[in-house]
């Protein structure tokens, strides 16, 4: 059976490329802080020698509307194109071509319907940055196949916080119970407290930094239950109008379990948001 080598949730700040990449007056004070937390991040990943990686996120309006809208996603095509052309103007993002794992996409879409998730799927599926961004973080090379979960964040109505977690879980013994000798890390990516477009935009840091600090503790030490008790879809409006996001990250607690502590637990303040990094190894941490 497959092993499931990391399981890694993290921020996906679309800047990120164009900040490391700058060179001379054209890169921010803070690039080189953020550059030294990615590249111990990226460590993470490597030392789990992953095989193929199963990557969470979410579509940001760019290939999925509300005229056709699923709760939750699974590409399963041989390759796919990135990354959308205001995603190119506006942050500098690279156009790339990810190779698709259509094996592991099919035994998660049928898995997934046996454990009572009806899955949707795609097979001309284009990703945007949520998936990308962790890919130029964590995997520049971009050598591995992936199967990309897009998650619904943005379009009411939305699954509960509980539907996340509970997918989280499923998502981990799906792909432990894939027929294979892989090693797979699960990579998911959301938000902290974050307003998109509101008064709170462009603070001197995020919009809930109280809401950020029991997040970041949540994750850290494993608290679902202590998470579910606080975080409702109503109370995700009050840190930000794009806080929904977070729950991508509660589904990443999913696949890490109940009391599960992170092994890598990073932050970074950016002014406007808290960027934010974990990863835990189910079967201890490679030497």
């Amino acid at each position: 059976m497959a092993e499931v080598a990391a399981v890694i949730a993290s921020t996906h700040h679309p800047f990120y490329y164009r900040a490391s990449t700058a060179t001379g007056a054209d890169r921010p004070p803070f690039a080189d802080e953020w550059v030294a937390k990615i590249e111990r991040f990226r460590e993470t990943l490597t030392k789990a020698r992953p095989d193929v990686l199963v990557m969470v996120g979410s579509d940001h309006f760019h290939q999925l509307w509300l005229d056709n809208m699923p709760q939750f996603l699974v590409g399963k095509a041989p390759f796919f194109d990135a990354n959308f052309y205001n995603e190119e103007r506006e942050f500098g993002l690279p156009k790339m071509t990810l190779r698709g794992e259509e094996e592991l996409a099919a035994h998660i879409l049928r898995d997934g319907l046996d454990r009572d998730f009806d899955l949707a799927f795609s097979n001309e599926l284009r990703i945007d940055h949520s998936i990308t961004c962790p890919i130029i973080t964590l995997r520049p090379q971009a050598d591995l196949p992936i199967v990309p979960i897009y998650t619904n964040i943005f379009a009411p109505p939305l699954p509960q916080p509980k539907r996340f977690v509970q997918l989280g879980k499923a998502i981990r013994e799906m792909v432990e119970s894939w027929e294979s000798d892989k090693r797979v890390a699960i990579i998911g990516t959301g938000h902290l407290s974050l307003e998109l477009g509101g008064p709170r935009q462009f603070g001197e840091h995020g919009p809930d930094p109280e809401f950020d600090r029991k997040a970041v503790e949540w994750i850290a030490s494993g608290d679902i239950e202590g998470c579910l008790a606080e975080v409702s879809l109503e109370s995700l409006h009050h840190p930000g109008n794009a806080t929904h996001g977070f729950m991508d990250f509660m589904l990443m607690m999913g696949v890490a379990g109940e009391g599960r502590k992170a092994d890598h637990v990073d932050t970074l303040d950016l002014f406007h948001t808290m960027e934010a990094y974990f990863t835990w190894y189910p079967n201890g941490a490679p030497a």
